[in-house]
């Protein structure tokens, strides 16, 4: 089939990498504009020329001159794969089996940029994928194909992600796009009463409260690592925290110290009590950049009986 593909950064480069490796015809790759910002080049750009191809980078897909680039590339679908500009009706439509789109959550929960991270933090016991048809509204297009994964007790974002959203979803947008060119795929109307949306999991959603519940820190502390890292201060010094157990009491009367203090430091982790048990920090980020949570403890002079927060 004639593939185009608007996408970015590495799952775009996944997508563009499998469809070439199946034997598609990539016929138009879309990818953001350089960042003059940033040093890095963009993935999705870089793998593009790679292959040969020349990426088309418009400043407003809602140009005459992108829907031009599309009419032109006599796709017979578009794929949406991490896409970060805004793409109009006008454009998706062009292809000649319209366009799909990957999203990281079972629609329609958890519409919006950060759905793996809220679900995860809101203490979920599986999320998944959708390919659907995208729509001006935000992830509220008819569904085509899910897929469910379960989120593990100790399960982070990047697991959840990594491990399974991103293989799974390049496998998703290949099967669905097949069955769309077909004509052997059903479009499902999203219920809106089932419908939540999230907004960005940034630095302020990532804020420990020590005086919640060691499960909702838990899970915190989990949906934010590796990005955007839960975070917490111990005296003026920010500190990120990543990897971490949690030790959970039978009894109010069992918690050690109060929310936030430092109750033990050992040869590889310091424990930070709250309501339910403890906290126990193996890895954190402090000015010195990433370290166990008993070097952090050092680098800070740590004593017990002090507190985070």
């Amino acid at each position: 089939m004639r593939v185009a593909l608007i996408g970015s950064a590495d799952f775009g480069k996944a997508a563009l990498e499998a469809f070439l490796a199946r034997g598609d015809e990539v016929v138009a790759v879309f990818c953001p504009p350089d960042n003059p910002k940033s040093s890095k080049p963009e993935v999705l750009k870089e793998a593009t020329l790679a292959k040969g191809l020349t990426p088309l980078q418009f400043a407003s897909l809602k140009s005459p001159e992108a829907a031009q680039a599309m009419i032109d590339s006599k796709a017979d679908i578009c794929v949406m794969a991490y896409v970060l500009q805004f793409v109009p009706q006008e454009l998706v439509k062009i292809p000649r089996h319209g366009t799909i789109q990957y999203h990281p959550s079972l629609l329609p929960k958890y519409r919006g940029p950060s759905a793996i991270n809220w679900a995860i933090a809101l203490g979920e016991k599986k999320t998944g994928l959708t390919i659907f048809r995208p729509t001006d509204g935000l992830d509220e297009g008819a569904v085509i194909l899910q897929k469910e994964v379960a989120i593990g007790p100790d399960d982070t974002l990047g697991k959840i992600y990594f491990d399974h959203l991103f293989p799974l979803g390049i496998q998703a947008l290949l099967e669905a796009a097949d069955l769309v060119v077909a004509n052997n795929h059903s479009e499902l109307v999203q219920d809106e009463a089932q419908a939540n949306y999230e907004g960005w999991f940034d630095a302020k959603a990532a804020e420990i409260h020590w005086g919640s519940h060691i499960t909702q820190i838990y899970n915190l502390i989990r949906a934010a690592n590796p990005a955007p890292g839960a975070w917490t201060k111990f005296g003026e010094q920010k500190v990120q925290i990543f990897d971490c157990h949690r030790h959970i009491v039978p009894t109010f009367g069992a918690v050690q110290g109060k929310p936030g203090e430092i109750t033990q430091i050992t040869l590889d982790s310091f424990f930070v009590s709250c309501h339910g048990g403890q906290i126990e920090i193996l890895k954190a980020k402090g000015a010195a950049g990433k370290v166990s949570g008993a070097e952090l403890a050092k680098d800070l002079q740590v004593q017990i009986g002090q507190y985070l927060g």
